[in-house]
């Protein structure tokens, strides 16, 4: 299928043939029109064609977020993040009409054949076929097109900043800037029965509001847009002022300040400055709000991803209610569209459509592209593999590599280690996302991309398939590819609860019992570390009673995120912690037997704050500090190791202390190496030996009920006994 979409790193905007989007849940809609947001996907293009002085400008933001990594992780590590987020191309629009062809998971009240008006970033994209989540879809009433549909996102986002202005029949509103959201608000507010006052830098957009309802308007620049709206409100100042601007400037809110009466409405809904000035707002006291998109539920995965619904009770005007008005006032014809839309392409000329915008030879305000029809029958001959490097297969004594995720984490960190590796060929990359798949294969030189992850396990030309998605999908894949007859490398956790690992480990027993060894590794790369090879050789037999402390300064994600969902990250102990039990193993030479731990209070009853005490049946001990409350610029991770009379310090992984006999030597490397590149070559080397996983199963099991063990020590202030036995792996 063709996408539109920009490299944020170069600014390249590109019409791109990628895989057919098939695993995410929700619904398959075959794309009829698309309508570009014409003010906030040129804002989106320019700043990804400034130089990186430009973008750090723009974003700030980012620019702290990389400080802050160099620090911890060093500059290089912190470049290929950096590069890994810039070089993911971008896939632009968010509000589309189209057909629904299938119904993945949970649809609602949707049905295969239903004409649907969908809108999301990265769900309503300017594509041939978008997955959308039912709670950002609506039905299309029977006399509506396609085309107006496709407004229905901006309609939306119109629609909630006038909400929040609260008008009452009869109210003064003005409207700074008549792009095609301040256009779409004059029609909206028109017909609540309020008298609107229009303002904007063109006269020909001030014309149009005239057209589409607003009784006065105001060219700025020329006019005098406050003495205009003061005379318009009876000299009694506005009852509300909706700004849908887009520039950066305060202008716009010092202007709806002076043209506001006292205890007067300003509702920011466009990008510009927001300033505040504080002594006309102090004299007149004006109400200021800043409109989030289309309603109350955007941005709360939820809601968006999850398909919760939010009361009507509590609620009354969501995201997708909004989207329903918008389309039964278009229905009813109370907004008129007609002399919106400006400009009309087809989709594969849609390139032109943004040279159009971006050289402002003509004004657009409504540009929308239609699509080719398709039969119902086209979603299941769409194609799912792309090759992007016809015949490329690895020579002789490589270890060819299939992937299944194609996230930061995989982009950033695993696949330039796994470029580190000469004796590994890539073949094959599978995401949901058929534009992750397709940008990983071109930077990494892949043979395809895929969105369909079984075109992996079926690939005979695949010897190892490296799992990297989310953590509530590693057990489905791990068991399949196992039971496919593929060496597995899934990075951390193994699985998130005890139900998985019991399938993970009767699949593994029942492999090695019906005479194909199964090779299985995870990827607990710290054991791998130079550091950590430096501690263990310095320690030496010794480290049998060894006592061992690591502390990590984690950071701290937000209650919201899916790491600390139970059903999809399993949490930070179970996702996080898993790789210091797994260093405590490799450093002592030894298996957990017994945990205590416990938590510091947190606000959400977050499990991101704990001390963790561990038994090994060798006689060490291990305590694990893992803390997410610290500053996330201070040094991330430290281990120390007292044994035999000897003292071993790693700071940070770049940096090793060797202590003994009153003699210290220290160890130095340029960067932090946590030991991706010699993780993913001991793996490969194992694997074409013939030799077994370097992690052994029995550890990998180990350390995984050795999380759950810390959960429930927490859960009830007791120390947990580990026993393999109960895994049948003694």
């Amino acid at each position: 299928m063709k996408i539109i979409a920009q490299n944020y790193g170069s600014g390249e905007l590109e019409m791109l043939e990628v895989p057919m989007i098939t695993s995410r849940s929700g619904l398959l809609v075959e794309t009829a029109a698309s309508l570009v947001s014409v003010g906030t996907e040129k804002a989106m293009i320019d700043v990804a064609k400034k130089s990186l002085l430009g973008k750090a400008l723009a974003r700030p933001d980012w620019v702290r977020q990389v400080i802050d990594k160099v620090k911890t992780e060093g500059l290089m590590e912190a470049w290929r993040q950096s590069k890994a987020r810039l070089d993911m191309p971008v896939p632009l629009g968010y509000s589309c009409a189209g057909t629904v062809r299938e119904v993945n998971g949970t649809g609602g009240d949707f049905r295969a054949g239903d004409r649907v008006a969908c809108s999301g970033s990265g769900y309503a994209s300017h594509a041939e076929w978008n997955v959308v989540p039912p709670n950002l879809c609506v039905k299309i009433p029977g006399n509506v097109s396609f085309e107006d549909a496709s407004y229905v996102a901006l309609g939306g986002i119109a629609m909630e900043a006038v909400r929040l202005a609260a008008p009452e029949f009869g109210h003064r509103v003005g409207v700074i800037g008549l792009g095609l959201l301040g256009q779409l608000a004059v029609q909206i507010l028109r017909t609540a029965g309020c008298h609107v006052i229009g303002i904007d830098i063109s006269a020909e957009k001030c014309e149009l509001a005239l057209k589409n309802g607003a009784e006065a308007a105001a060219v700025a620049g020329r006019d005098d847009p406050v003495a205009l709206a003061s005379a318009f409100s009876g000299h009694d100042g506005l009852d509300a002022v909706v700004i849908l601007a887009s520039v950066d400037s305060d202008e716009p809110l010092v202007q709806a300040a002076a043209m506001c009466r006292e205890r007067g409405r300003i509702i920011a809904g466009g990008l510009t400055g927001l300033n505040i000035p504080r002594q006309a707002f102090f004299e007149k006291e004006l109400h200021f709000a800043v409109s989030r998109a289309w309603g109350p539920g955007m941005f709360d995965p939820d809601y968006e991803e999850r398909g919760i619904k939010y009361p009507l009770a509590y609620a009354r005007w969501t995201a997708q209610r909004n989207m329903e008005e918008f389309l039964r006032m278009v229905s009813l014809g109370r907004i008129d569209l007609s002399g919106i839309t400006t400009h009309r392409f087809p989709f594969e000329k849609a390139l032109d459509a943004y040279r159009l915008i971006l050289s402002g030879r003509e004004p657009a305000i409504g540009v929308v592209l239609h699509y080719p029809e398709q039969d119902a029958a086209s979603a299941g001959r769409a194609v799912k593999v792309l090759r992007t490097a016809p015949g490329r297969r690895p020579k002789g004594g490589k270890v060819s590599a299939g992937l299944i995720g194609a996230g930061l984490f995989a982009r950033g960190t695993l696949l330039p280690a796994m470029k580190n590796v000469p004796d590994l060929a890539l073949v094959g990359v599978a995401s949901s996302r058929g534009l992750s798949a397709r940008n990983v294969s071109d930077a990494h030189g892949f043979s395809y991309a895929t969105s369909d992850y079984r075109e992996i396990l079926n690939d005979d030309g695949i010897d190892i398939v490296f799992v990297l998605t989310r953590h509530d999908s590693h057990k489905k894949f791990v068991c399949e590819a196992l039971r496919a007859g593929k060496a597995v490398f899934v990075e951390k956790p193994l699985c998130i609860n005890r139900d998985e690992l019991k399938e993970i480990v009767e699949t593994y027993l029942s492999l090695i019992n019906g005479g194909s060894p199964p090779f299985l590794a995870v990827g607990f790369n710290r054991r791998f570390a130079p550091a950590t090879r430096h501690c263990i050789e310095f320690i030496g037999p010794s480290r049998t009673s060894s006592v061992v402390q690591i502390r990590c300064n984690a950071g701290y994600i937000p209650a919201e995120s899916w790491v600390h969902r139970r059903d999809e990250g399993g949490g930070r102990i179970i996702g996080e912690v898993c790789h210091f039990v797994d260093l405590a193993q490799a450093i002592t030479g030894g298996t957990p037997v017994r945990v205590f731990a416990s938590c510091a209070d947190s606000p959400g009853g977050l499990r991101d704050n704990v001390v963790v005490s561990i038994k090994m049946d060798n006689g060490s001990v291990a305590s694990i500090t893992y803390a997410s409350n610290g500053d996330k610029s201070f040094p991330r991770e430290e281990v120390e190791v007292f044994a035999g009379g000897s003292v071993c310090v790693i700071e940070n992984f770049r940096s090793v202390h060797l202590v003994s006999s009153g003699k210290r030597k220290t160890k130095r490397s340029l960067e932090v190496d946590r030991g991706y590149v010699d993780e993913i070559r001991a793996v490969c080397s194992a694997l074409a030996g013939g030799a077994p996983s370097p992690i052994g199963f029995a550890s990998l099991v180990a350390t995984t009920v050795t999380t759950f063990a810390i959960e429930e020590s927490i859960t009830t202030g007791e120390a947990v006994e580990i026993d393999l036995d109960e895994w049948g792996l003694a």
